[in-house]
């Protein structure tokens, strides 16, 4: 690397390609509708996607659509960093029947622009 060469922070990164995925190592779900809270752990299927497993039968698999948006509660990885409400849509929603996570549903998800961050206590 060159002296005058400026390192890229992880959180710029994070802006500049849309990647949440190690800034984020969970999300929890829930509003009116949704009777319950869910709790997923984040994976990276792709460079660039973000998704969560949902179980085949599991009550929330119904709630879940394609252009959907929710006002979800992401969980830092550095446990030490406060939770952020951001609003993320459904990007997509694919059945595995052979893979990896067979009998679960890939949901990936984009987290839109804005964001409410609430610090530890």
């Amino acid at each position: 690397m060159h002296e005058y060469a400026v390192p890229i922070k992880a959180e710029e990164k994070i802006l500049q390609d849309g990647n949440h995925l190690d800034q984020y190592s969970s999300v929890e779900i829930s509003n009116k509708t949704i009777k319950f809270s869910y709790h997923f752990k984040l994976w990276k299927i792709a460079s660039t996607s973000m998704c969560i497993l949902v179980k085949e039968g599991s009550q929330i698999l119904s709630q879940l659509k394609e252009g959907n948006t929710f006002n979800m509660k992401y969980y830092a990885s550095d446990p030490l960093c406060p939770v952020e409400y951001r609003d993320t849509a459904i990007q997509n929603i694919t059945k595995d029947d052979h893979g990896k996570f067979k009998g679960h549903y890939l949901v990936c998800l984009k987290i839109q622009d804005n964001h409410e961050t609430i610090k530890p206590h």
